[in-house]
């Protein structure tokens, strides 16, 4: 079980590995929701694509990504299914409205955790911020001056 122990009653050395390790876990916290952040808006922009999928766009001229930046000219032949890729290389063929509910459910997912991770991430910020509610004393050789 956990002890709890007052910050002023810390040594220095203690004092910056509880600071050392405070900052990694900002910049893990950090780190995390930003990756969430990153695939949420990848999932924000992919529901937003299907809006481009009905009977009007049938037989439009598009550009088909290949890589990041190479594309193939093509056409708008089926409106009514996509191709979802699910995760680790998996694709499924699903009608548009199917799509569309996965990707709502996806970024409903990752919302809730990017809120649960966000109030952790501020009270690591705030306990690094923190002054502690009692002076720290140092001996007095640390400041140069004999007892």
């Amino acid at each position: 079980m956990a002890q709890t122990v007052s910050v002023g009653e810390l040594g220095l050395p203690q004092l910056e590995l509880l600071k050392g390790q405070l900052e990694q876990e900002v910049e893990f916290l950090s780190s995390s929701l930003a990756q969430l952040k990153v695939v949420q808006t990848k999932f924000v922009e992919a529901k937003e694509c299907l809006n481009v999928l009905h009977k009007g766009n049938e037989g439009k001229d598009l550009l088909v990504p290949l890589t990041s930046s190479m594309y193939v000219p093509g056409k708008l032949q089926d409106t009514r299914t996509v191709l979802v890729d699910v995760g680790t290389g998996y694709y499924v063929e699903k009608s548009a409205d199917d799509a569309r509910a996965f990707f709502k459910r996806k970024i409903e997912f990752l919302t809730r955790q990017m809120e649960k991770i966000q109030p952790a991430l501020q009270e690591k910020h705030a306990m690094k911020q923190d002054t502690p509610k009692h002076p720290l004393t140092f001996p007095p050789l640390i400041f140069g001056v004999p007892p």
